[in-house]
């Protein structure tokens, strides 16, 4: 039953009232109180009901279509996947609007049920269409944009529309690429204008082909170029020619010149694509973290494997400019994020939260015996080589495969995160439940996790930073996406190192990682071999995703023999929330006993390895090399202080004096070691369990 059928028989409840205390009840002082107060209540809730129907009225007729398409006016379309292209249309709309008398709506192309009708309105209007459009998955639209685009390709094509169909048509198209893709650089931008042009619309201004690639780009990256793009957009607009441009009469002359000088733009920009073998981009993040919704993110997309084959790469001249732009900054401080220099940042994780009030602590601390709450988790580099569909940040890092940016120096990256890290653990003086000898324990930093974002391996002075770390007595847990081989070569002992091993096969591997390397198989098994050869303590980190990777049993056994790890880390996927980055759902984490299983299988056909440790609350296990099983104990544990004597010699002999994983091995605790009761939750700790409704930030080491 509908709200309004339920006012109405409250109303006509009030109503049978009213009549029975004039006619079927005796008067009385009491009388003279209810009735007026029935009177009230009846004109409230028939109030509510008028109110309800002209709200609903009034909603009906605001989608764009409804609205009276004045002539000459602008219409600003858009199509965003994670909020870019919202932003500059929203932006563009604030500006004309206010610097313009003519009509200017917003639309969303997700809003457009039918996208002929909708070019027809706007060319029988002579209305200028400006179109702010990115280039999603394999040079497809965005899903917003995929009916309007279908549309423009069928008309483009077909026989029986008039190549005049949108003559009155003015029109401007903002696309949002990275010039280090290929092929598909842009592709969705230059497809709708090449589609628009065929049919008679006349270009405004060139088409825009804006580089997200701040390296690279002549104007600094998205921002740049639409600050530039916008200027010549305003003048063509303010240009009486121009505003009321006619193809059919003598006025056509501004935009038949801009139409002409845009098709000599867009094919000289065709021609550039060719020569640079550009590849496309997702232009816009929506929202990081577990969140999805919010505006002002972006990726930094980079395929350095082929930069200099090119010659139209080069770098512009002038100093290198920073990894974070305006755009990603604020998007990652709106996460949390505490950003350092130009490239670095740290986040405090929830399990430094949880640990602190004595609530447990992640699985390092039970597989390795890491103190939570004294673990900084932290990054030199917010840039990554892959776009993982399981990324905890959905994207709202930069992305790159080469290190072309601004570069701070290692003291710098490490003071900047220690100091930010202090703060964000100061905040909790005070916090209820907070144990006090906790919190001055996590102002005493005794471990560091470089696993926060993005590629940490890719920064440049990273061995320096890790001699920093230890010198502080601070241990160093480095994680890496397996896609630079010659630095994990030359990477300086680390207390452990870790490789992302997300899938088996290169097929799988390219569809979950994503990866920006053309060869990325190859880089990918070279660096398992690589680690082979690492003397301290190795990891393969493993990332169940139901319906990708789960039935590679075989497959992964065969990777374990060419890099044989000390340890293998088994994980379900953390679902983080729905985002347009990424198709996952819940039905793709799999079932803590589902993970067991899977280690159990893949355990059978490693005879070299046992099971050693469980954290169920991370749906987490881990195997380790029979070699860490002494006199029936698991060693899995790490001893820290002799680490750091042994990495203290290692340096001062120039790495003379080597050491390996089993010199600093420690006993594990029985609660750690699978089949124990506690399931890997240590009992000087108070479990703690979340309610439903409450919201929760999954992110974590």
């Amino acid at each position: 039953m509908s709200v309004d059928l339920y006012l109405f028989a409250a109303g006509s409840a009030l109503t049978a009232l009213l009549f029975y205390a004039f006619i079927g009840a005796q008067w009385s002082m009491w009388h003279m109180f209810t009735i007026p107060l029935y009177i009230i209540i009846f004109l409230v809730f028939s109030s509510l009901s008028v109110l309800k129907r002209f709200k609903s009225s009034v909603k009906s007729e605001t989608p764009t279509k409804s609205i009276v398409q004045e002539k000459n006016g602008i219409t600003i379309a858009f199509a965003s996947v994670k909020g870019n292209c919202r932003t500059f249309a929203q932006s563009t709309y604030d500006k004309l609007s206010n610097d313009l008398t003519r009509q200017v709506i917003l639309q969303d192309l997700v809003d457009i049920t039918d996208p002929e009708e909708f070019l027809q309105i706007q060319a029988k209007n002579q209305r200028t269409l400006l179109i702010f459009i990115s280039t999603y998955e394999d040079a497809t639209p965005p899903p917003s944009a995929k009916w309007f685009l279908m549309h423009l390709q069928e008309a483009a094509t077909d026989f029986r529309v008039s190549k005049n169909e949108l003559e009155k048509l003015t029109y401007a198209v903002f696309g949002c690429g990275n010039s280090l893709y290929r092929d598909n650089f842009n592709k969705v931008a230059k497809e709708v204008d090449r589609c628009l042009a065929e049919i008679g619309a006349k270009r405004l201004v060139p088409t825009e082909l804006a580089d997200e690639n701040t390296v690279k780009s002549t104007y600094g990256g998205l921002e740049g170029h639409y600050s530039k793009w916008t200027s010549q957009l305003k003048t063509a607009l303010q240009s009486p020619k121009t505003e009321k441009c006619d193809c059919s009469n003598d006025n056509s002359t501004t935009c038949c010149q801009s139409a002409a000088n845009g098709e000599q733009a867009t094919k000289q920009n065709d021609s550039d694509d060719n020569e640079q073998e550009r590849i496309e981009s997702d232009d816009d993040d929506e929202a990081g973290g577990c969140k999805n919704g919010g505006d002002d993110v972006m990726d930094l997309e980079d395929m350095g494997d082929y930069i200099e084959n090119t010659s139209m790469t080069k770098t512009p001249k002038g100093p290198p400019k920073e990894m974070v732009t305006p755009l990603i900054r604020k998007s990652l401080e709106k996460q949390g994020y505490k950003l350092i220099g130009s490239h670095s940042g740290v986040k405090l994780c929830r399990w430094t939260k949880s640990m602190l009030r004595g609530r447990g602590g992640c699985y390092k601390h039970t597989f390795y015996g890491i103190e939570s709450h004294r673990c900084m988790e932290t990054t030199p580099s917010l840039a990554c080589a892959n776009k993982c569909v399981f990324c905890w940040r959905h994207h709202s890092n930069p992305v790159g495969t080469s290190w072309q940016w601004k570069t701070d120096d290692a003291q710098t990256v490490c003071q900047g995160a220690i100091d930010n890290h202090y703060k964000m653990i100061n905040i909790f003086k005070g916090v209820p439940g907070v144990l006090p000898h906790r919190l001055a324990e996590g102002m005493q930093i005794r471990h560091c996790a470089l696993s926060l974002v993005g590629e940490p391996i890719m920064y440049p002075h990273i061995n320096e930073l890790i001699d920093i770390l230890h010198s502080k007595n601070i241990s160093s847990f480095l994680v890496t996406n397996a896609q630079f081989p010659d630095e994990i070569k030359s990477l300086e002992p680390v207390t452990q190192l870790y490789v992302s091993v997300d899938a088996a096969t290169k097929e799988s591997l390219k569809k979950i990682d994503r990866p920006l390397f053309r060869d990325f198989w190859e880089r990918f098994l070279a660096c398992l071999r690589a680690l082979k050869d690492k003397g301290q303590r190795t990891v393969y980190r493993l990332t169940l995703v139901k319906g990708y990777n789960t039935e590679e049993i075989e497959q992964y056994a065969k990777l374990v023999e060419l890099g044989d790890p000390d340890f293998i880390e088994v994980k379900g996927v953390t679902y983080c929330g729905d985002s347009s980055a990424s198709n996952l759902t819940m039905a793709n984490v799999p079932w803590h006993e589902e993970v067991v299983t899977f280690v159990r299988l893949l355990c059978e056909r490693l005879p070299q390895y046992g099971l050693a440790c469980e954290h169920e609350h991370s749906n987490c296990l881990l195997l380790a090399n029979t070699k860490f099983r002494i006199d029936g104990k698991w060693h899995t544990w790490i001893d820290y202080e002799r680490f750091h004597e042994l990495a203290a010699r290692h340096k001062a002999t120039g790495g003379k004096e080597s050491f390996n994983s089993l010199d600093y091995m420690a006993v594990t605790p029985d609660w750690a070691v699978v089949g124990s009761n506690e399931r890997g939750f240590d009992p000087q700790d108070t479990r703690w369990h979340r309610k439903a409704t409450a919201k929760k930030d999954l992110s974590g080491c």
